[in-house]
């Protein structure tokens, strides 16, 4: 009986603690799980549209959502092209042509390299906790797994191009499973969906993103990470102009 009163106690602490959770509590630690304070690692980037499929290999090294480096590895045409982010500004260095440009704030929604992603999704510049009023609207199950559904609409003076977020976490781990980007009169823009869980060292997370693109059809992006580490320490210099210049 002891043992029973016991285990109700701590299924009801348990349920307590979880429910008053904020919305920017949950959204936070699926954010920082595949964040992490630092991370470096190598993806592939796959576009697809009706007419083509094209692949990216890349290196990435961040820092939280305030710096990062992206080199391209593959294919030879772009290898050694590189994406530099400090703060909110933003460079991309040609390795044909030797050039450096900075990306204006203009162009931060332009698509990054013919995807579906802007420059501003690959380099995290927007903050989901500075820029959106974040409440809980739903529990609901998605690809079998009982998520937070939680909403998220722009604060008056933020920055932000997106009406509506709509944003799923898994209850059982807080790993993100969806997000849709409705624009400001309310259509559904694009959605990208967090599938194909693994462990990279001791950290879980999904290994495969997919960006759908609502208003072209059959276009879609997908990031499929081979390699991720994370919390390691990532020197300074890496973030520089002289890094995003060195060739190979």
């Amino acid at each position: 009986m002891t043992n029973f009163y016991f285990i109700s106690m701590l299924v009801l602490v348990t349920s307590i603690i979880t429910y008053c959770q904020t919305a920017q509590e949950i959204i936070q630690k699926a954010e920082d799980l595949i964040k992490g304070k630092t991370a470096q690692g190598v993806i592939e980037m796959t576009v697809n549209t009706p007419d083509y499929e094209r692949t990216l290999k890349m290196e990435s090294w961040w820092v939280g959502n305030q710096k990062a480096l992206i080199e391209i590895l593959s294919p030879r045409k772009e290898k050694g092209n590189k994406t530099l982010k400090i703060g909110n500004e933003m460079w991309s260095y040609l390795r044909n042509t030797e050039t450096t440009i900075k990306i204006p704030p203009s162009m931060m929604l332009q698509s990054w390299n013919g995807s579906d992603f802007t420059n501003d999704d690959l380099v995290r510049e927007s903050s989901l906790s500075d820029d959106y009023n974040q409440k809980i609207i739903a529990e609901e199950k998605l690809n079998d797994q009982q998520c937070y559904k939680i909403q998220l609409l722009p604060k008056p003076e933020a920055p932000v191009v997106w009406g509506e977020l709509l944003y799923w976490v898994r209850k059982s781990d807080f790993l993100p499973a969806k997000i849709e980007y409705y624009s400001e009169k309310g259509k559904l823009m694009r959605y990208m969906d967090f599938e194909d869980i693994k462990y990279f060292g001791n950290r879980k997370m999904p290994s495969k993103w997919t960006m759908v693109n609502t208003t072209k059809k059959g276009h879609s992006t997908s990031f499929n990470v081979l390699k991720m580490e994370f919390d390691k320490k990532i020197k300074d210099s890496k973030f520089s102009f002289k890094e995003l210049e060195r060739g190979n």
